[in-house]
């Protein structure tokens, strides 16, 4: 598949710096969206660019995604050599930056337990820092009035909401996915980044892209992101290609 000429140049500038940073969302970028989100997995040509950036000189490889780290670690299958970051940008391998409340985490769970109960196709899941609400399973009917409910819950309790695509999510911490690249691009010393994703909470990373970053929007929607493809295929391609100028 032809990638466009523009990302491409751009890719080829990219691979050209003295400390690369490779960073990517997982579920829409890396993965394709499934009905059943434990069914998602990263397409075997994405993952294997990913994991050959990271072991060449001078690259880092990170994957920034709303998934809990854990839950992150297990389906993406990435190896030790790939940074990996849960929770919307704040859950590392050291923990969260900040105290999690135990209490208010416990009493939306519950309210979105009984908001969903008598949906069907709408699911709670819970994360060791936030609960999300899932309507991509449930009728246009359920899911909005779904959505709406859960929105009052959450405002009502001061969570920091995030809505993406046929969900809802409400954080009991402070949540930035372009806040944890720039932690992962300051450790490793990158000069330049190259960050994939699809949602709207990628809009945090893409507003972080300067200089010769690279910012790249999958799929359709406004974005603050220079570049865009239509899809995870076209992520692999980009990788793959970014791995093929990099070797080089």
């Amino acid at each position: 598949m032809a990638l466009p000429e523009d990302l491409v140049r751009a890719l080829d500038a990219a691979a050209a710096t003295p400390r690369l940073l490779v960073a990517s969302d997982f579920d829409g970028t890396l993965a394709p969206l499934v009905d059943r989100p434990a069914d998602a997995r990263p397409l075997p040509r994405a993952a294997e660019a990913l994991i050959a950036l990271a072991g060449l000189p001078s690259t880092d490889v990170a994957l920034v995604s709303g998934r809990a780290l854990a839950t992150l670690r297990d389906y993406s299958g990435m190896p030790s050599s790939v940074h990996l970051v849960g929770s919307h940008g704040a859950e590392f391998d050291s923990g969260f930056a900040v105290e999690v409340d135990e209490a208010l985490l416990a009493t939306i769970t519950t309210e979105l337990d009984a908001i969903a109960a008598d949906r069907h196709g709408v699911t709670v899941e819970t994360k060791p820092a936030s609960v999300a609400l899932h309507v991509r399973n449930a009728s246009a009917a359920d899911g909005d009035a779904a959505l709406a409910a859960a929105r009052v819950v959450g405002e009502a309790s001061g969570a920091e909401i995030t809505a993406g695509k046929n969900v809802l999510e409400f954080a009991v911490i402070p949540t930035d996915k372009g806040e944890a690249v720039d932690v992962i691009r300051r450790q490793s010393g990158a000069t330049a980044a190259v960050f994939f994703g699809d949602d709207v909470t990628d809009e945090k990373a893409f507003r972080r892209m300067v200089g010769a970053d690279v910012g790249v929007k999958v799929g359709p929607g406004e974005t603050l992101a220079a570049y865009r493809v239509d899809s995870p295929e076209d992520v692999a391609e980009s990788l793959s290609h970014l791995l093929e100028r990099r070797r080089g």
